[in-house]
Protein backbone atom coordinates (compact mmCIF):
# COMPACT_ATOMS: atom_id res chain seq x y z
CA UNK A 1 0.00 0.00 0.00
CA UNK A 2 2.58 2.17 0.72
CA UNK A 3 3.76 1.89 -3.11
CA UNK A 4 0.38 2.94 -3.94
CA UNK A 5 0.26 6.03 -1.84
CA UNK A 6 3.68 7.00 -3.70
CA UNK A 7 2.08 6.48 -6.89
CA UNK A 8 -0.97 8.83 -5.83
CA UNK A 9 1.38 11.58 -4.61
CA UNK A 10 3.28 11.32 -7.79
CA UNK A 11 0.08 11.98 -9.77
CA UNK A 12 -1.39 14.84 -7.86
CA UNK A 13 2.32 16.37 -7.78
CA UNK A 14 2.91 15.86 -11.48
CA UNK A 15 -0.78 15.95 -12.92
CA UNK A 16 -0.14 19.21 -15.05
CA UNK A 17 3.08 17.59 -16.29
CA UNK A 18 1.55 14.57 -16.61
CA UNK A 19 -1.42 15.54 -18.95
CA UNK A 20 0.84 18.07 -21.12
CA UNK A 21 2.53 14.63 -21.88
CA UNK A 22 -0.25 12.68 -22.54
CA UNK A 23 -2.05 14.68 -24.55
CA UNK A 24 1.19 14.98 -27.02
CA UNK A 25 1.36 11.32 -27.59
CA UNK A 26 -2.48 11.69 -27.47
CA UNK A 27 -2.01 13.86 -30.71
CA UNK A 28 0.09 11.85 -32.88
CA UNK A 29 -2.07 8.96 -32.62
CA UNK A 30 -2.89 7.64 -36.05
CA UNK A 31 -6.62 9.52 -37.55
CA UNK A 32 -6.43 11.44 -34.30
CA UNK A 33 -7.72 15.04 -34.88
CA UNK A 34 -8.12 17.98 -32.75
CA UNK A 35 -7.85 21.68 -32.98
CA UNK A 36 -4.72 23.67 -30.90
CA UNK A 37 -7.61 25.13 -28.74
CA UNK A 38 -9.22 21.21 -28.06
CA UNK A 39 -5.44 20.11 -26.47
CA UNK A 40 -5.26 22.73 -24.26
CA UNK A 41 -8.60 22.31 -23.21
CA UNK A 42 -7.56 18.33 -23.16
CA UNK A 43 -4.64 19.02 -21.00
CA UNK A 44 -6.69 21.15 -18.69
CA UNK A 45 -9.22 18.03 -18.58
CA UNK A 46 -6.67 15.44 -17.86
CA UNK A 47 -5.29 17.48 -15.50
CA UNK A 48 -7.78 17.05 -13.18
CA UNK A 49 -8.75 13.37 -14.19
CA UNK A 50 -5.26 12.23 -13.44
CA UNK A 51 -5.83 14.31 -9.56
CA UNK A 52 -9.00 12.86 -9.15
CA UNK A 53 -7.25 9.17 -10.02
CA UNK A 54 -4.31 9.76 -7.10
CA UNK A 55 -7.22 10.67 -4.89
CA UNK A 56 -9.21 7.32 -5.66
CA UNK A 57 -5.84 5.41 -4.65
CA UNK A 58 -5.60 6.58 -1.38
CA UNK A 59 -9.23 4.81 -1.25
CA UNK A 60 -9.32 0.98 -0.17
CA UNK A 61 -12.31 0.58 -2.04
CA UNK A 62 -13.14 1.81 -5.59
CA UNK A 63 -15.48 4.72 -3.73
CA UNK A 64 -15.56 7.65 -6.96
CA UNK A 65 -13.93 10.61 -5.54
CA UNK A 66 -16.37 13.94 -4.71
CA UNK A 67 -16.67 16.07 -8.06
CA UNK A 68 -16.08 12.86 -10.51
CA UNK A 69 -19.40 12.96 -11.48
CA UNK A 70 -19.79 16.90 -11.37
CA UNK A 71 -16.83 17.52 -13.13
CA UNK A 72 -17.77 14.78 -15.21
CA UNK A 73 -21.33 16.18 -16.35
CA UNK A 74 -19.62 19.64 -16.85
CA UNK A 75 -17.47 18.62 -19.93
CA UNK A 76 -20.73 16.97 -21.34
CA UNK A 77 -22.37 20.14 -20.71
CA UNK A 78 -19.67 21.95 -22.61
CA UNK A 79 -19.17 19.44 -25.51
CA UNK A 80 -23.19 19.86 -25.89
CA UNK A 81 -23.00 23.42 -26.04
CA UNK A 82 -19.94 23.51 -28.56
CA UNK A 83 -21.90 21.64 -31.16
CA UNK A 84 -19.38 19.00 -31.14
CA UNK A 85 -20.92 15.30 -32.27
CA UNK A 86 -20.81 13.05 -29.35
CA UNK A 87 -19.17 10.37 -31.64
CA UNK A 88 -15.71 12.53 -31.74
CA UNK A 89 -15.79 11.83 -28.04
CA UNK A 90 -16.07 8.61 -28.29
CA UNK A 91 -13.80 8.29 -30.82
CA UNK A 92 -10.69 10.03 -28.88
CA UNK A 93 -11.34 7.58 -25.84
CA UNK A 94 -9.26 4.63 -26.87
CA UNK A 95 -5.77 6.10 -27.81
CA UNK A 96 -6.23 8.00 -24.67
CA UNK A 97 -6.96 4.80 -22.93
CA UNK A 98 -4.18 3.43 -24.45
CA UNK A 99 -1.52 5.95 -23.58
CA UNK A 100 -2.86 6.36 -20.40
CA UNK A 101 -2.21 3.01 -19.19
CA UNK A 102 1.26 2.86 -20.68
CA UNK A 103 2.29 6.16 -18.38
CA UNK A 104 0.31 4.76 -15.23
CA UNK A 105 2.50 1.41 -15.86
CA UNK A 106 5.34 3.43 -16.11
CA UNK A 107 4.99 5.11 -12.69
CA UNK A 108 4.02 1.91 -10.81
CA UNK A 109 7.10 0.20 -11.43
CA UNK A 110 9.27 3.58 -11.16
CA UNK A 111 7.48 3.05 -7.89
CA UNK A 112 8.19 -0.76 -6.97
CA UNK A 113 4.86 -1.73 -6.87
CA UNK A 114 4.06 -5.90 -7.30
CA UNK A 115 2.23 -7.42 -10.41
CA UNK A 116 -1.33 -7.10 -8.24
CA UNK A 117 -0.48 -3.25 -7.65
CA UNK A 118 -0.09 -1.99 -11.33
CA UNK A 119 -3.11 -4.01 -12.02
CA UNK A 120 -5.24 -2.48 -9.20
CA UNK A 121 -4.29 0.83 -10.32
CA UNK A 122 -4.85 0.30 -14.01
CA UNK A 123 -8.35 -1.37 -12.95
CA UNK A 124 -9.10 1.82 -10.89
CA UNK A 125 -8.30 4.18 -13.75
CA UNK A 126 -10.45 2.02 -16.32
CA UNK A 127 -13.29 2.27 -13.50
CA UNK A 128 -13.30 6.15 -13.12
CA UNK A 129 -12.61 6.40 -17.35
CA UNK A 130 -15.79 4.74 -17.48
CA UNK A 131 -17.87 6.21 -14.75
CA UNK A 132 -16.87 9.35 -16.29
CA UNK A 133 -17.59 8.49 -20.31
CA UNK A 134 -20.90 7.71 -18.99
CA UNK A 135 -22.08 10.57 -17.02
CA UNK A 136 -20.47 12.77 -19.74
CA UNK A 137 -22.45 11.10 -22.48
CA UNK A 138 -26.02 11.22 -20.61
CA UNK A 139 -25.47 15.05 -19.96
CA UNK A 140 -24.27 15.72 -23.52
CA UNK A 141 -27.36 13.97 -24.79
CA UNK A 142 -29.44 15.62 -22.05
CA UNK A 143 -28.41 19.11 -23.50
CA UNK A 144 -28.18 17.99 -27.02
CA UNK A 145 -32.21 17.06 -26.45
CA UNK A 146 -32.94 20.43 -24.59
CA UNK A 147 -30.95 22.38 -27.89
CA UNK A 148 -33.36 20.30 -29.95
CA UNK A 149 -36.46 20.83 -28.42
CA UNK A 150 -35.55 24.51 -28.33
CA UNK A 151 -34.88 24.60 -31.99
CA UNK A 152 -38.16 22.96 -33.04
CA UNK A 153 -39.99 25.45 -30.54
CA UNK A 154 -38.55 27.80 -32.94
CA UNK A 155 -39.16 26.33 -36.23
CA UNK A 156 -43.15 25.63 -34.88
CA UNK A 157 -42.81 29.11 -34.02
CA UNK A 158 -42.02 30.18 -37.41
CA UNK A 159 -44.22 27.72 -39.10
CA UNK A 160 -47.59 28.66 -38.01
CA UNK A 161 -47.52 32.80 -38.18
CA UNK A 162 -50.65 35.07 -37.29
CA UNK A 163 -50.95 37.23 -40.10
CA UNK A 164 -52.72 40.53 -39.79
CA UNK A 165 -54.46 41.64 -43.24
CA UNK A 166 -56.61 44.67 -42.01
CA UNK A 167 -58.52 45.77 -39.12
CA UNK A 168 -59.73 43.05 -36.84
CA UNK A 169 -58.63 40.56 -39.08
CA UNK A 170 -55.61 37.82 -39.52
CA UNK A 171 -54.58 34.97 -42.04
CA UNK A 172 -53.50 31.63 -40.04
CA UNK A 173 -51.68 30.12 -42.65
CA UNK A 174 -50.87 26.65 -42.61
CA UNK A 175 -47.42 24.92 -44.70
CA UNK A 176 -45.98 22.19 -44.87
CA UNK A 177 -46.93 19.00 -43.40
CA UNK A 178 -48.95 19.17 -40.36
CA UNK A 179 -49.00 16.52 -37.14
CA UNK A 180 -50.38 16.05 -33.88
CA UNK A 181 -47.30 18.24 -32.64
CA UNK A 182 -47.85 20.80 -34.04
CA UNK A 183 -51.45 20.87 -34.47
CA UNK A 184 -51.03 20.81 -30.70
CA UNK A 185 -48.62 23.74 -30.56
CA UNK A 186 -51.25 25.90 -32.80
CA UNK A 187 -53.82 25.07 -30.03
CA UNK A 188 -51.96 26.03 -27.07
CA UNK A 189 -50.04 28.88 -28.19
CA UNK A 190 -50.95 30.49 -31.60
CA UNK A 191 -54.82 30.61 -29.84
CA UNK A 192 -53.43 32.75 -27.18
CA UNK A 193 -51.63 34.83 -29.80
CA UNK A 194 -54.94 35.56 -31.84
CA UNK A 195 -56.60 36.46 -28.62
CA UNK A 196 -53.83 39.09 -27.78
CA UNK A 197 -54.49 40.73 -30.96
CA UNK A 198 -58.34 41.18 -30.62
CA UNK A 199 -59.23 39.96 -34.10
CA UNK A 200 -62.56 39.24 -35.04
CA UNK A 201 -62.17 37.24 -38.15
CA UNK A 202 -59.79 34.42 -39.03
CA UNK A 203 -58.84 33.16 -42.21
CA UNK A 204 -57.22 29.60 -41.85
CA UNK A 205 -55.49 29.05 -45.13
CA UNK A 206 -54.85 25.33 -45.90
CA UNK A 207 -53.71 25.74 -49.65
CA UNK A 208 -49.60 24.63 -48.28
CA UNK A 209 -50.91 21.96 -46.85
CA UNK A 210 -48.80 19.26 -48.16
CA UNK A 211 -50.01 16.24 -46.07
CA UNK A 212 -52.09 15.76 -42.26
CA UNK A 213 -52.88 12.86 -40.14
CA UNK A 214 -55.85 11.83 -38.35
CA UNK A 215 -55.23 13.16 -35.35
CA UNK A 216 -53.91 16.64 -36.34
CA UNK A 217 -57.17 17.29 -38.07
CA UNK A 218 -59.44 16.75 -35.24
CA UNK A 219 -56.71 19.48 -33.23
CA UNK A 220 -57.23 21.77 -36.21
CA UNK A 221 -61.06 21.71 -35.93
CA UNK A 222 -60.85 21.55 -31.89
CA UNK A 223 -58.76 24.87 -32.62
CA UNK A 224 -62.27 25.81 -34.72
CA UNK A 225 -64.54 25.28 -31.59
CA UNK A 226 -62.50 27.17 -29.57
CA UNK A 227 -61.84 29.94 -31.34
CA UNK A 228 -65.89 30.46 -32.05
CA UNK A 229 -66.39 30.23 -28.40
CA UNK A 230 -64.46 33.09 -28.04
CA UNK A 231 -66.36 35.11 -30.54
CA UNK A 232 -64.15 34.71 -33.00
CA UNK A 233 -65.19 34.35 -36.80
CA UNK A 234 -63.28 31.36 -38.64
CA UNK A 235 -63.54 31.03 -42.25
CA UNK A 236 -61.23 28.34 -43.72
CA UNK A 237 -59.45 28.77 -47.40
CA UNK A 238 -57.76 25.94 -49.71
CA UNK A 239 -58.90 22.71 -48.28
CA UNK A 240 -58.63 20.43 -51.60
CA UNK A 241 -61.22 18.06 -52.38
CA UNK A 242 -58.86 14.92 -50.93
CA UNK A 243 -59.06 16.88 -47.35
CA UNK A 244 -62.09 17.31 -47.18
CA UNK A 245 -62.97 13.71 -47.82
CA UNK A 246 -60.52 12.57 -45.60
CA UNK A 247 -62.01 15.03 -42.77
CA UNK A 248 -65.89 14.04 -43.59
CA UNK A 249 -64.85 10.02 -43.33
CA UNK A 250 -63.54 10.47 -39.77
CA UNK A 251 -66.87 11.74 -38.92
CA UNK A 252 -65.93 15.85 -38.31
CA UNK A 253 -68.93 18.10 -39.17
CA UNK A 254 -68.32 20.12 -41.96
CA UNK A 255 -71.62 21.88 -42.26
CA UNK A 256 -70.93 24.76 -39.70
CA UNK A 257 -67.19 25.86 -41.37
CA UNK A 258 -67.25 28.57 -43.62
CA UNK A 259 -65.31 27.85 -46.59
CA UNK A 260 -63.54 29.52 -49.10
CA UNK A 261 -61.27 28.66 -52.22
CA UNK A 262 -58.62 31.07 -51.60
CA UNK A 263 -58.02 33.92 -48.91
CA UNK A 264 -59.01 36.84 -51.39
CA UNK A 265 -62.12 35.65 -51.97
CA UNK A 266 -62.57 34.55 -47.66
CA UNK A 267 -61.91 38.62 -47.82
CA UNK A 268 -63.86 39.68 -50.39
CA UNK A 269 -66.94 38.09 -49.19
CA UNK A 270 -66.58 39.50 -45.48
CA UNK A 271 -66.67 43.07 -47.00
CA UNK A 272 -69.85 42.46 -48.61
Amino acid sequence: MKGIIGVAKHLDDNAEMLANEIVQEISQSPNFEALKEELEQAIIVYTEFIRFLGESLLSSENNIPEGLVEWSKTNGKRTASQRERISIIITRYPPTRLVFIDYLTKISIEHGLSTEEVVLINKRFNYLLDISITETVIVFEQVKDEIIKKAQQEVLKLSVPVVPIQDKTAVLPLIGSIDSERAEYILENVILKILEMKVEYLIVDFSGILNIDTIAERYLFDIYSVLRLQGIEVMMTGIRPELAQTVVRNGIDFSSIKTYATVKQAIETQKS
